[in-house]
This record gives structure tokens, C-alpha cells and sequence, in this order.
């Protein structure tokens, strides 16, 4: 959350964050939403996940104004993503998939024909990875947890996407040579009573030696996923201006 505001600060984005009690319930919620939906100084709004379980989750995404939906989680914006054409600028794609195809566009590399595969079916990430890497006319395999033969059709990708939240899941053994790898996952371990650190879902030091790219955990994909944000944000700002 600080790097959102601190990035959205300095290319000169003004941020109200609204820090809540825990205790918050749902219509309080919803009803500060429908204030800053109401409020034409407000572009865009972003509800930072994951909520306290006594809270709706999808109710309260689907009060965000589509127009003003930052992280591009509204059935509407979604909807769009699905049949949009490939190069509409006027998305409002979900941050952390678009972050992801930019760092793939920077290798400078064809992706029409390749054999992606998507771990994870999420709403944030697994299900919207797919729909976008569709659109570059790769061929997409998204997996999950109740896929048979699952480390085989990893090690058949091109491009491995791994957005699963499970620390280190993913060894060498179910990656090809040569492949690319995006590792989405965030997640915190502890070394010791006293430390912790952040790793990925794929066992980076194991599997860069026989990629030809992979995505450090941190500083790879969460970057681009702020940078997404931002651009979300002057997007909500523009069709708000009819610009």
C-alpha cells in the first residue's frame, strides 16, 4: 500500500487513503465506496484485498463505479477484457496480468503460437492471464489444484505463469529449458523466530540457471503491477474528462 501511494505521489497523482478499523462491517464499507463514487475529484478507486472474511468481497468490488474500478475487477470491465479487441487502450485490465504481458513484450519475442500456462484460476490473476495471453494468440493452459498430470503440462510451456500463493511450489522439475518464467506469487516465510522473508511460488535459485528469463521475487512483477495502477488510474481520469 505505501508503494502504491508513494508511486502514485511522485508522477503526480493525488491518493486519499482511508485506512479502516478491522471492525468495519460491510455497508460501512459500501458506503464510503458510494461517496467516492459520488465524488468528481475522485478518478478511481481501489479497495486493497485481501478483506476481513465477514466481508463480501465481491459485493463490495461490484459497488466500485466501472468507470472508476482501478483494478479492473468490475464484471463490466472484465467483460470488456474478454471481448475487446487486442490493442483497446481504453481498459480497464486487472493490473497484475497486464504488468505481467508488458514484462513479456519486453523480451522483444513473437508470442503468437506459444504454449503459455497459467497456474491458478483466480478472479485477480489466473483467470484474466489467461484471457490476455489469449488475445496475443498464444496457445493458454490454465491449471489448479485439481489438474491431473499437472507438472507435465507445465513442462510443455513456453511461458510458465505462476500465480498459485504456495511458496517454492514450483522446481525445476516442472519447468522446460529454455522456457520463460513469471512468478506472480507473494509470499512471506519465516527463516527463523525472529526473521522472515518474501519468496515467490517457483524456487528461483533452482530454476534461472535453465530459463532463459524469470521474474525475481521481490521486484518483478509487483512493480509492474503499481505501474498498471497508474495507468488504470489516468485512463479513469481521461474518459472522466472526455479526453
Amino acid at each position: 500500500v505505501k508503494a502504491k501511494t508513494k508511486a502514485a505521489k511522485e508522477v503526480g497523482i493525488d491518493v486519499i487513503d482511508h485506512h479502516l478499523k478491522e471492525s468495519t462491517n460491510q455497508n460501512d464499507l459500501i458506503t464510503l465506496i458510494n461517496q467516492l463514487n459520488n465524488n468528481d475529484d475522485v478518478n478511481s478507486i481501489l479497495v486493497q484485498l485481501p478483506l476481513p472474511k465477514v466481508i463480501n468481497e465481491e459485493m463490495v468490488l461490484n459497488s466500485i463505479l466501472p468507470e472508476k474500478d482501478a483494478d479492473g475487477f468490475h464484471p463490466l470491465n472484465v467483460g470488456k477484457l474478454s471481448i475487446s479487441p487486442k490493442n483497446d487502450d481504453n481498459l480497464m485490465i486487472p493490473c497484475t496480468p497486464y504488468g505481467c504481458l508488458l514484462l513479456l513484450r519486453e523480451l522483444n519475442i513473437n508470442l503468437s503460437g506459444k504454449n503459455a500456462v497459467v497456474i491458478g484460476r483466480s478472479n485477480i490473476v489466473g483467470k484474466p492471464m489467461a484471457q490476455i495471453l489469449l488475445k496475443e494468440s498464444c496457445t493458454v493452459t490454465t491449471v489448479h489444484s485439481k489438474t491431473n498430470n499437472i507438472k507435465s503440462i507445465c513442462r510443455n510451456a513456453d511461458i510458465l505463469i505462476s500465480a498459485i500463493g504456495k511458496p517454492e511450489f514450483v522446481n525445476k522439475d516442472w519447468v522446460k529449458e529454455g522456457a520463460i518464467v513469471v512468478d506472480v506469487g507473494i509470499n512471506r516465510i519465516s527463516t527463523n523466530e525472529e526473521k522472515s522473508q518474501l519468496v515467490g511460488d517457483v524456487q528461483f535459485n533452482e530454476v534461472k540457471n535453465i530459463v532463459s528469463a524469470i521474474t525475481p521475487v521481490p521486484g518483478g512483477v509487483g512493480p509492474m503491477t503499481i505501474a498498471c495502477l497508474l495507468r488504470n488510474t489516468i485512463i479513469a481520469f481521461k474518459k472522466s474528462k472526455k479526453i
